[in-house]
């Protein structure tokens, strides 16, 4: 987990048309993109509206020249946190349906409904649709950019102040565990080891666990006197520099925000016959 943080920071450090866009417009389109995918009712419509998300997320993916195979990694670390949920809703009676269908009856009276798992087809796209856009705004914009780019978009100055701070000290504490983990490897240790007594192992990595917490507690420290030398106080807030929008970043809107606004909104009336 603690490499992956430092891959995906790798990865917003590379260079391509999406990468250089300014991270407000990059945000502006993420946000829009979730909060249109969400609105969508639950009913069939969905699917094409996903579609032409995912299209849109595609584009910019290939722009972004990141390899599939990032986008997969990242998808399957977070999927299985959501495809429980999506699972069990395939068992439920939800209340956006009336009338309900059983396609298969199992042991202790539990029954698959046809109408559950069209809800949960449903939850599923809106569930990768919103998590394929964040991906794409991590992977493609620098951590700083990102504060930055919410500070300019009117996040407050504190909120911006502690995410800097938190944001900062996550790298350190990733650093201070890749030591930790370093030392336990040269020492031939590892936790998986069963040629080592089980409780040993349990209290090597108890001690390791404690050892971690206690280095970050200190370097906490440390980070915090220094802070307090270099004026850190009530009032301080992240510096962040007035910069408007260049003409690609307004092209970069003025070409995804139809789609992510209209979308919907035709998809919904065709399915109403209003089109």
């Amino acid at each position: 987990m603690i490499e992956e943080l430092f891959f995906i920071e790798k990865q917003a450090y590379r260079k391509s048309p999406v990468h250089d866009i300014d991270a407000r417009a990059k945000i502006i389109l993420c946000f829009a993109a979730i909060v249109a995918m969400v609105a969508v009712p639950y009913s069939p419509v969905v699917f094409p509206v996903g579609l032409v998300f995912f299209l849109l997320f595609a584009i910019l993916w290939a722009l972004s020249r990141l390899s599939p195979l990032v986008y997969g990694k990242r998808v399957l670390m977070v999927v299985p946190f959501g495809f429980f949920l999506i699972l069990v809703q395939i068992f439920v009676q939800n209340p956006y349906y009336t009338v309900y269908t059983s396609i298969a009856d199992l042991p202790f009276g539990i029954h698959v409904y046809r109408e559950s798992v069209e809800f949960a087809s449903i939850l599923f796209v809106k569930f990768l649709v919103s998590i394929s856009f964040i991906i794409l705004l991590s992977s493609t914009t620098r951590v700083q950019d990102l504060l930055e780019g919410a500070g300019r978009l009117g996040l407050p100055a504190e909120f911006s102040l502690v995410l800097g701070m938190m944001v900062r000290y996550i790298f350190v504490f990733g650093y201070i565990t890749r030591k930790v983990g370093e030392s336990l490897a040269a020492r031939c240790f590892s936790p998986f080891d069963r040629n080592l007594p089980y409780r040993y192992r349990l209290r090597v990595l108890a001690y390791t666990i404690g050892t971690l917490f206690i280095r970050s507690y200190e370097q906490g420290e440390r980070t915090y006197m220094a802070m307090l030398c270099r004026g850190y106080g009530r009032e301080s807030h992240l510096y962040i520099r007035k910069k408007p929008l260049a003409r690609r970043d307004l092209f970069f809107l003025l070409a995804c925000m139809p789609v992510v606004v209209c979308t919907p909104v035709i998809a919904w009336l065709s399915s109403q016959g209003l089109l």
